[in-house]
């Protein structure tokens, strides 16, 4: 079996049939509570994500800061 059909992302229809079943799984009214779920999920991980870049980038102008003198 290839794995490249494995891996492949999901089509129209696919993705329509996921939207069903996560509508019957969750109903209608649990889905707007789910999304602000995702989407605090995302700001945190982001949010982190630009934290430790930053830590990083001073770091780095530390370490020129001392090497220069």
């Amino acid at each position: 079996m290839n794995t490249v059909m494995l891996l492949s992302l999901p089509g129209g229809s696919e993705w329509l049939l996921i939207f069903l079943a996560i509508l019957l799984l969750f109903g209608g009214k649990k889905i707007p509570e789910l999304m602000r779920g995702i989407g605090r999920g995302i700001r945190e991980f982001n949010s982190a994500k630009n934290e430790v870049q930053q830590q990083i980038q001073e770091g780095m102008k530390d370490d020129k800061r001392d090497s220069g003198s």
